[in-house]
């Protein structure tokens, strides 16, 4: 066969990713604190750019001179605290008695607490590394996660040689003695007897209460009182203070203690209500305005085609390119925020279980734009109401029962919240069995079937009734 070349001509159409569109998606899917850290570099490379106001300034009104000491003193005490000397501004208007110990502790990890107390015990430098590397092992709710054997194998690999585990269980029996009361525990039992121990000898039935938990745990997570009753020789009233002792204490000690890696949300939309009714705005506070430096610019010239004219030129341009796509970008959640809230007006006043369905394909149709970019939308955007903050993904929910654009359709949210109403309002003997739960959700006019009803209950985190069971 013979091969020539020739010339065709087609007609079609196709999208071009230029720079700006690739932007312009790209700050659409951040989250705003991506964005912010997105716009504070730009503001340090573009030197077109420049904040429109002093954003995140706050002003501080000084404190007359006489409130202060004059001077720093040559010797403090050792036990001795700065606010003890010095004022504390972050304390309360009018001062208070004692330091606020909840707002030193509001943001301290349970492993940064555990270490201060470590700096005051008197240690080795051996039994110091060991007890460092039984912090490092506990988990947030205070938990020792890790084997005595493989925390001994990490430390002799790190130059600890010829240590036993022996050693490693004496440096952990004192640990156990650290704040909150229950930590370094390796079970539940050992947690619970921790803070057993630490009662007062005369607490009431406080040897009972050690027994049961040391022998009988099970047969309390089972809830079977006839066998607890017979094996401690106790009678009803009895074993209810056993339970209620043992109920007061803390399985999970090292919870109270904020995580390290706390994720911090700042909504992007903001939905109130006033006599004129709902209504859904931009954060204004959320990200800084920006605005093109007018000295630089000024600078500029037409006809200049000079190295240091085109960089001026062209970080102009990209400083307007990125203040374009951020206007878009806000245009775009807001309009796609509205609808939203305008179709979940029943949340805002009723909450969960008032919630209806609601698809991407919905909010997409009426916007006029793609469900990809209403879901880069509502992805890690958060909308602040007057019953919390939620991110805007939270508000779509598939539909359960019924036909498309009947009544009689629930969404799966509310179904969830119809169910833990029911599950927190059980009576505490008798709970509620998935068959129950179905025949009053369906005499609530929620016909659903049993297997979802169990799917939703275990998505919950939520025990069947026979686990759920428990004493008052």
């Amino acid at each position: 066969m013979a091969m020539k070349a020739s010339l065709q001509l087609r007609v079609g159409t196709h999208l071009t990713m230029t720079p700006q569109l690739q932007q312009a998606i790209a700050l659409l899917q951040l989250s705003t604190l991506d964005l912010r850290q997105e716009i504070q570099q730009a503001l340090e490379s573009n030197p077109m750019l420049e904040l429109d106001d002093e954003f995140g300034e706050l002003a501080v009104s000084e404190a007359p001179e006489e409130d202060w000491a004059s001077e720093i003193p040559d010797e403090l005490s050792t036990d001795s605290e700065w606010s003890d000397t010095y004022q504390d501004l972050g304390g309360p208007a009018g001062g208070s008695e004692g330091p606020d110990f909840e707002r030193q502790a509001s943001g301290e990890s349970l492993q940064g607490h555990l270490s201060w107390q470590l700096a005051m015990l008197e240690l080795d430098d051996r039994d110091r590394q060991i007890a460092e590397s039984l912090i490092d092992a506990v988990d947030n709710a205070g938990y020792l996660t890790q084997p005595l054997d493989d925390l001994r194998d990490g430390l002799k690999a790190q130059g600890l040689d010829g240590l036993r585990t022996r050693e490693v269980e004496q440096v952990l029996l004192r640990l156990q003695q650290f704040e909150p009361t229950g930590v370094f525990a390796r079970d539940l039992r050992e947690c619970l007897m921790l803070q057993l121990a630490s009662l007062p000898d005369d607490t009431p039935l406080l040897p009972q209460a050690r027994r049961l938990v040391r022998q009988f745990l099970e047969a309390l997570a089972g809830d079977d009182r006839r066998l607890l009753k017979r094996r401690l020789g106790l009678d009803d009233q009895a074993l209810d203070t056993v339970i209620g002792l043992i109920r007061s204490l803390d399985p999970r000690p090292g919870s109270d203690f904020s995580s390290s890696d706390n994720d911090y949300v700042i909504p992007d939309l903001l939905a109130y209500h006033n006599s004129r009714g709902w209504h859904v705005e931009l954060n204004q506070q959320a990200l800084p305005r920006l605005r093109i430096q007018p000295d630089y610019a000024a600078l500029i010239r037409r006809a200049d085609k000079s190295q240091d004219n085109q960089f001026l030129k062209d970080n102009l341009q990209e400083a307007r390119w990125l203040m374009k796509s951020l206007s878009s970008r806000n245009d775009t959640l807001l309009r796609v925020g509205r609808e939203i809230m305008a179709r979940q007006i029943d949340f805002l006043e009723a909450g969960e279980e008032a919630m209806k369905p609601l698809i991407l394909a919905d909010i997409a149709q009426t916007v006029e734009m793609h469900e990809s970019t209403i879901s880069r939308v509502t992805t890690q955007k958060y909308i602040h109401t007057p019953r919390g903050v939620f991110e805007l993904k939270f508000f779509f929910s598939s539909q359960v029962g019924g036909n498309e654009g009947n009544g009689d359709a629930h969404s799966s949210t509310a179904i969830r919240a119809r169910l833990r109403k029911l599950i927190q309002e059980e009576p505490p003997r008798k709970p509620l069995s998935d068959s129950k739960l179905v025949s009053l959700l369906d005499e609530a006019g929620i016909s659903v079937a049993r297997r979802t009803v169990a799917k939703y209950r275990e998505a919950m985190g939520i025990p069947a009734s026979s686990e759920r069971k428990r004493l008052r």
